[in-house]
């Protein structure tokens, strides 16, 4: 038995406006971190003395704990109020930044990343369930349009202020964008944001919690380990045993429990399915296409982290207002056909980048992809999270909201192993035949990655511009592999859209948003 206090709809549009601000701006504080330290790698290496393994832990703690906690922690925002956990996630999320700003070692900065990763798990799920019990329904898709095209994009702007910082000043300045915008977020969300919370008469779901937590973290953990450490490695086996076992251990107990964390049984309906399992394919196909992006633009084309950064903005610019048009389209067209038209174009894009990008075609080779990629990924995305946040009821706003953030994480997840195994492979194919007359000594290291290619050409003498350009070409062939194993990802999303895809008749109830509500 539920006894939910009633809801305070924000109907006022400067109401609406001050909520947004506080909830996009804790959002892109939490995204920009995810992705901001990729383009310091090399720097906090030198600066902290640190292995690349100790670096690859800095960059990933953070989403793994932000994946691991977001289930539990999304229902605990139902349970015990939305504003105090976004409050209280602001406030550690901001001190741990701040933590890794000053970080004189590997250790001390990874046990910050975790900390952050832990705020980071209060706010985003929070900012999403906000605008669904805050915002009255024939304002809600517009406004979670605007959520999805900043989720889909605030990875790109930390990339972008972090690869200035880098560039200009150092790494440790990376750091300025996710604390100023903790700040603001805390300042707009103690003034504007309503407090909501489900009162539940049902024992919280501890042993649920537990087993999500070690399921996701554990799939997580090794799935980001194995492409690194070999999936043979001990860390990627044992992340992957554990993440399995509490899994299959959290089917069972959600099973047959009264008040579960999340009813398995849900799944029956297609829209959330649908809107689930788009999400997860397109994003694992988005962070693995990806992948090799910034390669591309520093090392091929020789462009600074600044500039690199830049390159990807065009497809920013597509997604963002696509994300916010897409209610309006899907209210004509219906969820299921906007959500297939938004997925066709995204692997067509997909496609485009691997049929045209080349040494020789420098940036304009890849930019028809790229706006391609981010249109159809701006147009997917909105229906796809509307349909997950409608399907569960009011009380578990939090958790839906949580569902919504873990596809995106697992599916990135996913798509690096996946796509980046795909590229490394496609990479040392290439790279063999090219150097098969060269002394083993040579020819081994520079087949390993384009990093370490540059590094053999350094001291390969006569040998280097051949070396060079061979490593130059072997990358774009391995992003042309990957690219079609991507499109190969975004046809499977597309038939299940299709074949799966919610009925005619939930559509319009999912979906339907006033003209006035969009214009």
């Amino acid at each position: 038995m539920t006894t939910a206090p009633a809801a305070v709809l924000a109907v006022d549009k400067r109401a609406q406006r001050n909520i947004l601000i506080a909830v996009l701006t804790a959002l892109i504080a939490v995204i920009a971190a995810v992705s901001g330290l990729n383009v310091a790698q090399q720097d906090l290496a030198r600066s902290l003395g640190a292995t690349q393994g100790a670096v690859l832990w800095i960059i990933n703690a953070y989403t793994l704990a932000l994946a691991a906690l977001l289930m539990p922690i999304g229902a605990i925002g139902d349970r015990f109020g939305r504003k105090p956990l976004l409050l209280g996630g602001l406030a550690i999320f901001g001190t741990a930044n701040t933590v890794a700003a000053f970080a004189n070692g590997p250790e001390m900065m990874i046990a910050a990343r975790i900390l952050g990763g832990t705020g980071a798990a209060m706010i985003m799920p929070v900012t999403l369930s906000v605008i669904t019990s805050s915002f009255p329904p024939e304002d809600r898709g517009r406004a979670i349009g605007i959520w999805s095209g900043f989720a889909g994009s605030g990875g790109m702007i930390g990339l972008f202020v972090s690869a200035f910082m880098v560039d200009v000043l150092s790494w440790r300045w990376t750091f300025l964008l996710p604390v100023l915008l903790a700040v603001v977020g805390f300042a707009f969300t103690l003034r504007f944001v309503p407090n909501s919370a489900e009162r539940q008469s049902h024992r919280f779901d501890t042993a649920g919690s537990l087993l999500s937590a070690l399921a996701i973290g554990g799939l997580v953990l090794g799935i980001q380990e194995g492409p690194e450490r070999g999936w043979g490695s001990t860390v990627a086996i044992a992340g992957l045993i554990v993440g399995a076992v509490a899994l299959i251990g959290f089917v069972m107990v959600e099973l047959r429990s009264e008040a579960p964390l999340f009813d398995l049984r849900e799944f029956r309906d297609r829209g959330l399915a649908c809107g689930s399992v788009t999400l997860l394919i397109i994003f694992g196909a988005m962070f693995g296409s990806l992948l090799v992006l910034f390669p591309f633009f520093q090392a091929v084309l020789g462009w600074s982290a600044l500039g690199s950064a830049a390159g990807i903005l065009p497809m920013a610019a597509m997604m963002m207002p696509m994300s916010t048009v897409a209610p309006r389209v899907a209210t004509r067209l219906g969820s299921r056909l906007t959500i297939a038209v938004g997925v066709g174009v995204f692997a067509l894009g997909l496609v485009v980048l691997a049929l045209g990008a080349s040494v020789e075609g420098g940036y304009l080779s890849v930019l028809p992809g790229l706006l391609l990629f981010g249109l159809g990924l701006g147009l997917a995305m909105t229906p796809s999270t509307t349909l997950i946040t409608e399907t569960l009821p009011a009380h578990k706003q939090g958790v839906a909201s949580a569902l919504n953030d873990t596809t995106r994480e697992l599916g990135g997840a996913i798509g690096v192993a996946l796509l980046g195994s795909v590229f490394s492979s496609g990479f040392r194919t290439s790279m063999r035949p090219a150097l098969q007359d060269l002394p083993r000594e040579i020819a081994e290291p520079a087949s390993e990655g384009i990093g370490r290619a540059f590094d053999v050409a350094a001291r390969a003498g006569d040998d280097a511009p051949r070396i060079i350009d061979a490593a130059k070409h072997a990358l774009v062939d391995g992003w042309v592999r990957s690219m079609w194993a991507g499109a190969a990802f975004g046809v499977a999303a597309l038939l299940y859209v299709i074949l799966r895809g919610p009925r005619s008749s939930r559509e319009a109830i999912v979906v339907e948003v006033p003209a006035e509500a969009t214009s």
